[in-house]
């Protein structure tokens, strides 16, 4: 189509006293998946509704390929498959008979695509809505998105509610609609879910834009929390010397450690491989680490609530 599929350019919302957005300035490239990541009250929902033409930007601008998200919201519509995270369904409708409502609202039939979702999510659609689990009502709101074969999809929490399995399936029917080259705009406030699948993101914190990252910088910046229990005691210098560890707590007289590892994991592994390790648990990435990594580069890290490391003997 030529025009950005998302440009938000000085996007700023407010709600006078209570938090909104302010000043969002990023682009979104055709093709591809661009991940929206905060943590819940970040602003994330209030941004997607300005996209969608639900509320009218205070300052700067948000556009669609081009139009103005606002003025032509009505067009805008017919361009997004749109998944909304706080989706409310008609419970006492089946699932077919929900699809169906959307359906009328779009031109042309897309039935085959329907089914073909349905089926790959294992989606029972002639269940009435108020029998299904929480997950499934998540796969019937997901199916309502991308059934239409929009070019551009607009996710906000997709994976909320859905199985593990399901969830690997979410991620290869995202994967196949970028091959297809569709957009994917994808709002999570869990980081392991955006480095799945993302190219690049965009990372949001009190409304504010903190950075837009690729994701392969993305993760060498970010920390994860690993607990170790040594058999026999080890100099806390050991994992001090090491690039990108840093300890936060010893215990137990040099048997356990808490580290936060940023980057390569290889070196850290061929040190515990020369020791007798009875346990050892390797938390998800920190997405509390980013934002002080981002801020530390700012000097606003004092904005940012940093672990204090403790050392016990």
């Amino acid at each position: 189509m030529g025009e950005a599929p998302i440009r938000l350019d000085g996007l700023t919302r407010n709600y006078g006293k209570r938090r909104g957005v302010t000043d969002l300035t990023f682009e979104v490239e055709e093709g591809e998946i661009f991940g929206f990541l905060g943590p819940n009250g970040s602003g994330k929902t209030t941004t997607i509704r300005q996209l969608m033409g639900q509320m009218r930007p205070t300052g700067g601008i948000a556009s669609v390929f081009g139009l103005d998200c606002w003025r032509n919201a009505t067009r805008i519509k017919e361009l997004v498959g749109f998944l909304p995270g706080d989706i409310r369904l008609y419970e006492k409708m089946t699932g077919e008979a929900f699809l169906d409502f959307f359906a009328a609202f779009r031109k042309g039939s897309h039935m085959r695509l329907r089914r073909e979702l349905a089926g790959r999510l294992g989606l029972d659609t002639g269940q009435k809505i108020k029998h299904m689990s929480k997950g499934n009502r998540q796969k019937l709101a997901v199916v309502q998105a991308m059934m239409h074969d929009a070019p551009l999809l607009i996710l906000d929490e997709p994976s909320s509610g859905l199985d593990p399995l399901m969830q690997v399936e979410f991620v290869e029917l995202l994967r196949e609609e970028q091959s297809r080259g569709k957009t994917v705009f994808l709002s999570s406030h869990q980081l392991v879910e955006v480095e799945r699948i993302a190219h690049r993101v965009a990372i949001i914190r009190e409304g504010q834009l903190v950075a837009v990252e690729e994701v392969d910088r993305l993760k060498k910046v970010r920390e994860r929390r690993m607990d170790v229990i040594l058999h026999q005691p080890a100099p806390m210098q050991r994992f001090k010397d090491l690039e990108g560890v840093r300890v936060v707590s010893e215990r137990v007289e040099g048997k356990q450690f808490e580290l936060a590892v940023r980057g390569k994991l290889g070196p850290l592994l061929r040190v515990l491989g020369e020791m007798k390790v009875d346990d050892l648990s390797f938390a998800p990435p920190d997405l509390e680490s980013v934002f002080l990594h981002y801020y530390e580069a700012d000097g606003r890290a004092d904005q940012v609530a940093e672990p204090k490391t403790e050392v016990r003997r």
